[in-house]
This record gives C-alpha cells, structure tokens and sequence, in this order.
C-alpha cells in the first residue's frame, strides 16, 4: 500500500503563490490534480520516478513548477501568479513508475490523497 498526503493549501490573493507538499512511500511515478466545485478532477502537472521528467497542462505553464526528493519521499507543487480559476481541491496522486498508461487521466492512478483547499480571491 502506498501512503499519499497533502499539506500546504490555503487563501490567497490573486497573483499570490502558494507552494503545496506531498509525501508519498515507495517508488512512485507523481502527479498532482485538481478539483473545482462542479467539475471533473483534472490534471495540473506530474514528475517521473527516475530522471525527474515533468509534464504540465497547458493551463499552468510558466506559473506551476512540480519538484521532487526521493530522498525526504517528497513532492512539492509551487505555485505562482495565481488566479482566481486556480482555485479547487488538490489531489496528490501516486502509481507505479513503469506504468505506461497516459499520466493524464485521473484513472491511471492507484493512491491518492485526501486534498487540500486552494482558494485564490479577486
């Protein structure tokens, strides 16, 4: 069984930053989602297991940075320039890092964390 766990969520104002932690056990290919009220969980951004490749949606490029330490089984999603659509419920996501499924999809992931409340205010 593979523990995932959000923490970092909060309030802020629009074009505020806000830098969201994960911790996760095991070898893990991460990805972190995202759901607002009345929408489907979508996908923000995710980082392999080995070489630390990255992957964005187009919506958060240039604003999103994904990082990771295997050593403290940590990912991080930092956040800047945020806006008000950013605001949702973050999900941390974990499946094995030989998986060959697309990365995109909410269903191609096996754990998950509980999420953690973004809020950006106008």
């Amino acid at each position: 069984q593979v523990r995932v766990a959000e923490s970092g969520g909060g309030l802020v104002q629009a074009g505020g930053s806000l830098r969201l932690s994960c911790v996760f056990s095991g070898r893990t290919f991460m990805g972190w989602f995202r759901q607002a009220p009345g929408k489907e969980r979508e996908f923000v951004a995710a980082i392999s297991w080995i070489g630390y490749r990255t992957y964005y949606a187009d919506s958060v490029k240039g604003r999103f940075t994904i990082s990771r330490d295997n050593a403290k089984n940590s990912v991080y999603l930092q956040m800047n320039s945020l806006k008000p659509e950013d605001t949702a419920v973050y999900y941390c996501a974990a499946r094995s890092p030989d998986s060959t499924t697309d990365y995109y999809y909410p269903r191609n992931y096996d754990y998950w964390g509980q999420g953690t409340q973004v809020t950006v205010s106008s």
